[in-house]
């Protein structure tokens, strides 16, 4: 009887067996549809997953980020150009040179560069070879001497000229050979006084002691222009502790000791660095902007480069175009304008001589931004507070300890702020982040990357809001 079941088994799997082979058609064709149905539910991408807008940091993060946020608010800026520029001595100013009267050996110096003089101190002492100077005494005395013999004859023939011994004629003449000693005299004078004669030395002359040696002292100081603009100042504005009545400071010896020198020849050169130029280059395609803002007077920002404010009073001119050179550098292809610069000074005492300390010198490099065009009821804010990502611009509004990310459209942009659109996307009154955008950015892009979003909360119920 078993043995029959076992027949009858192994038969019903051997048709089962056939009839699988035979119809294998059909039924493979099902199972692989299958497989591929459920793979290619398997492989299908994930429903997208919204961008995140908002972060979160700690306190702790913030300090190290040094944030700062602030109110925005719609206000008017000026969109600029930088221009380099240079501090120059400011020409018929700053510098003064200081030349030979006559023809001498120079005997004698009394001041050196770096020595600070007041009007009338001595420079030089010059010894005199000159023939003419030497004949324009000799002249001057005679003319005296003559004047001095001249009116003692009158005076003496005045008494026979009323009697009538002597007629009145010889007394006029008299008269017109005196008017001519003493125009003489007084052109003499007048000669030996732009020589560098003092008066009393001329004095000396008259009375027949010739000078041999003559001093070369400092100038009065050059007056300001009458036509010069005034430079505006907040207040009047503090020079330090330069002292009253110092003219010039001698910047450079041309001359040495013994050496002979001729009339009109260079001895010294002095500067005063009180008044100066900033002096910009720009290119001529730059030249309407400049045009415009001298013709309206707007004001310049200057950068001055290797500045040290410390110990110096503020700076408060405003600084404006005064003029535009009208031809261009022929290798550096660029054009120069001029801007008036009042410097500041301090003095110091030191083994009986004053020297001058000024903050300003020639050759100082500073930027220029020159006004070209106002931009009205925009809001400006420092250049770390927006961040570029792509065509996109970034801003960050605090709202405790969450940033969130909003975008908005940059009109201009500089080295230092930065200006957007005042077009709803940032609403006037908010507190933006004022630094760091890049690197509130990368944060963003980081907490969104690890799956932890800061902008979804979870209530009690178990269900997930948004951020608010």
């Amino acid at each position: 009887m078993q043995l029959v079941r076992f027949v009858v088994g192994a038969t019903v799997v051997a048709g089962l067996g056939v009839g699988a082979f035979v119809t294998r058609d059909r039924w493979m064709g099902l199972i692989s549809s299958h497989s591929e149905t459920t793979q290619a539910a398997d492989t299908s991408p994930p429903e997208p997953i919204q961008e995140a807008k908002v972060l979160k940091l700690s306190p702790q993060a913030r300090k190290n980020l040094d944030l700062v946020a602030k109110p925005v608010k719609p206000q008017t800026y000026w969109r600029t150009i930088q221009v380099p520029g240079s501090i120059v001595d400011r020409p018929g100013h700053s510098d003064r040179g200081v030349t030979a009267p006559a023809v001498g050996a120079i005997t004698d110096i009394h001041a050196f560069p770096g020595d600070t003089v007041k009007p009338g101190d001595r420079l030089f002492t010059l010894r005199l070879f000159s023939e003419y100077l030497q004949n324009t005494q000799s002249e001057l005395f005679k003319a005296t001497s003559e004047v001095q013999l001249v009116q003692e004859q009158k005076t003496r023939i005045e008494a026979s000229v009323k009697a009538g011994a002597i007629p009145e004629a010889r007394l006029i003449e008299l008269d017109n050979q005196l008017k001519r000693q003493k125009a003489a005299i007084q052109a003499h004078r007048q000669d030996l006084l732009t020589r560098g004669l003092q008066p009393k030395q001329i004095d000396s002359i008259s009375e027949g002691k010739f000078i041999s040696t003559i001093d070369v002292v400092a100038p009065q100081p050059v007056a300001a222009a009458k036509n010069e603009p005034v430079i505006e100042q907040a207040e009047p504005q503090p020079t330090g502790n330069w002292q009253e009545g110092v003219a010039y400071e001698l910047q450079e010896l041309k001359v040495d000791l013994g050496q002979q020198v001729q009339a009109g020849q260079l001895l010294s050169v002095l500067s005063n660095h009180h008044s100066l130029y900033i002096e910009g280059h720009a290119f001529k395609q730059e030249a309407p902007f400049l045009e415009r803002a001298a013709q309206g007077g707007w004001p310049i920002e200057v950068e001055f480069a290797e500045d040290d404010r410390d110990g110096w009073p503020q700076l408060d001119q405003v600084f404006r175009v005064r003029h535009l050179a009208n031809s261009i550098d022929t290798a550096t292809r660029t054009f120069d304008f001029f801007v008036p610069l009042t410097n500041q000074s301090r003095s110091y005492e030191k083994d009986g001589h004053t020297f001058v300390v000024w903050r300003f010198r020639p050759g100082q490099r500073v930027r220029l931004h020159v006004p070209v065009e106002e931009l009205k009821g925009v809001l400006v804010v420092p250049s770390g507070a927006v961040v570029r990502d792509g065509p996109e611009a970034y801003v960050f509004r605090q709202n405790g300890d969450l940033f969130n990310r909003i975008a908005v459209q940059v009109l201009y942009e500089d080295r230092l702020n930065t200006v957007l659109a005042n077009d709803g996307s940032v609403t006037p009154g908010l507190y933006l982040a004022q630094n760091g955008a890049a690197s509130l950015n990368r944060v963003l892009k980081a907490q969104a990357a690890s799956g932890v979003r800061a902008d979804v909360h979870v209530h009690a119920d178990g269900t997930v809001h948004a951020a608010h």
